[in-house]
Formats: C-alpha cells, structure tokens, sequence
C-alpha cells in the first residue's frame, strides 16, 4: 500500500494554526468562531454603517528585511481606520486577514500584538479574521495582510467636504512620519544609497534607518471623534499614496482650489532624507509622500482659532497650512 500523505506534508501545518487561534483566545474569547458579533449602538439617530479595507503594502518587505514585526498590525489598523475618520465615523470592529506560505507562530504573534495594540488605539475591537496558510501561492518566509473593519456615523453628521467654498482655510495634523505609503520608492532610495537600515542615518537622531522607517502610521480616530463635536469642519482627508496633492484633492469641490504653502508646519528629516538620497524630485515627494501631514482639513474662516484652540485643548497642534481659492479642484504646493 503506498505511503499515505496529509496535509501536513503539501505544506499546511493546522497545529501551527491552531495554536495561532489559542493565543488570539486569550486576547479575546469572541474570537474562534465562524463569524463575529456586535450589536449597532443605540445613542445614533440616523445610523449608516461605513466599511472599509487596505492593506501595509511593501512597509511588509522592510519589516521582514529586519525581522521586525511588531509595529505592521499598528499601520494595518491605522490604514483602515484613518479612511473612515475622516467621514466622521468611528469604527465598531475589525477584522484582519493574514496569508502565508508556510505560519511562523512567533512572526504571527507578533503582527496580531500589533493590530490587537492598533484596535486599542482605535477604540473598536477585533473580533475575528482569517489566517491562511497558501503554500505554492506565497513562498516560505513571505506573507500578507489586508485588514477590514465596519463603523458607524450619523446620517446628519457626516463629513462630505460639499460646502467648502473659495475663503476657506486648509489646516494640517501632524503624521508619525512615512506612515504606511510610498514603500516601493522608500526601498529604491535606500537600496541606491547604499545605506545600512541597521545604523543611524544623518539628520535622523538616535533611531537608525530601519527603525524610523517602520515608525508606525498614527491613528486619528479618537482625535477627529473629539474635534468634530467641537468644531464645525467641512472636509477631511487622509494623506495616503498619492500624497498631499493626490489626497486633499478628493475632498473638493470642482470649482475650488487648495493652495498649501510649504513651510508652515515642520517637516520630518525622513522625507529630506529621502529628497536628498534618491535623490526625488520635490514635486515628486509632495506625490507620493504625506511629508509631515497625515491628516488634512478644511474649515471656514471663521472656525479656524475655535479648531486651534479646541486642538490645543487636547494637546494637539493644528497647523495653518493653506487656503481655498476658486478653481477647478487641484491641489497646489506653493513653495
């Protein structure tokens, strides 16, 4: 009789897994089942669910280049849940995603502290997800994430960026840094460099390259959730790929402009470096990089002291960063 084979041996380890599902288990004992549960809460009047997804993108092959995972879960939860903030919504739950070649329980645990610590951030739970051993499609050592989360806004209050108006003032919050886009180009200027990811960098402080490269993306919801009940803001945008012009831009009107003047607010050395060691063009970087701005705003005139101040109330420095002018609805840099 020939020797039987199982799925073990075409590369699926399910104890591997199933040791994964006990230690998520001991994080939060919802999780485990086939699907996952969450009542709507009841102080909204008019609720409309809001979902979104994304993924870390190739920030995945620095961490793995440095055996560094701690910090990914953070930027998946960031890049979900930064996306519904910005229509005035809070996130309910989130759900993550995880395909690998062949489970590394360690390297695992590692990623799901990270999205367990991003949740915490966030304000919602994790209350199950998948996790998926694909040998063949995924090569060993290599793996993926995408993350999904559901939230919930009131139908009165979201924020859609349909009354900004020529007179309006753009304003700015600060990111941690590169936070999870443009990894491809980061990778380039690094691999053209010649620098060392494991060894300071010039300008850089105390961290070395590879650590402030894999800064975590920061997470806004609590912050927008505070200023929104204090403030009236007519658009907010996410500073993902894209960058600055690629990203306020979706939140205005066809008629108007935004005129963002360069050098009102502090830009990180990470992205001067990256400037200088590509060496990328300066129009290029304002393309692909949030350049200090994870977070992007627009409010009347009128609004604009009452925003600085209720920021300032939580410890958070609004930054004045541009105006809306008449236009055709493009994002301008004005150095």
């Amino acid at each position: 009789m020939p020797r039987t084979i199982s799925y073990k041996d075409a590369g699926v380890n399910i104890s591997e897994a199933d040791k994964l599902v006990d230690y998520l288990k001991t994080k939060n004992k919802a999780i485990g089942g086939f699907s996952g549960l969450m009542p709507l809460p009841k102080n909204i009047k008019k609720p409309l669910l809001v979902a979104s997804t994304d993924g870390v993108g190739t920030k995945l092959l620095l961490a793995k280049s440095l055996k560094d995972y701690s910090t990914i879960g953070i930027d998946l939860v960031a890049m979900v849940v930064n996306d519904m903030a910005v229509s005035g919504a809070r996130p309910l739950f989130f759900l993550d995603y995880y395909a690998t070649g062949a489970l590394k329980v360690k390297e695992a645990r590692q990623v799901i502290d990270g999205i367990l610590e991003g949740c915490r951030q966030a304000g919602c739970p994790l209350i199950g997800g998948e996790t998926a051993e694909l040998p063949g499609l995924y090569q060993p050592g290599d793996f993926d994430l995408a993350g999904f989360a559901v939230g919930v806004v009131d139908a009165d209050k979201v924020i859609t960026g349909k009354t900004v108006k020529p007179g309006d003032v753009v304003f700015g919050i600060a990111s941690s840094g590169v936070h999870s886009n443009g990894y491809s180009l980061v990778r380039k200027v690094v691999e053209k460099s010649g620098a060392s990811l494991n060894k300071k960098a010039p300008g850089l402080g105390n961290k070395t390259l590879g650590k402030t490269l894999l800064e975590p993306t920061r997470i806004y919801t609590s912050l927008v959730s505070k200023l929104i009940t204090k403030v009236n803001i007519k658009a907010i945008a996410h500073i993902t790929g894209g960058g600055i012009v690629g990203n306020l831009n979706r939140v205005l009107p066809k008629k108007a402009d935004a005129i963002v003047h360069e050098g009102l607010w502090p830009i990180p050395p990470i992205f001067e470096w990256l400037e200088e060691n590509g060496p990328v063009d300066h129009n290029e970087m304002y393309k692909t990089f949030n350049m200090g701005l994870g977070l992007m705003g627009i409010v009347s005139a009128a609004e604009i002291e009452k925003l600085i101040r209720a920021g300032k109330a939580l410890g958070e420095e609004i930054y004045v960063v541009g105006t809306i002018e008449k236009g055709t609805g493009i994002v301008e840099i004005a150095q």
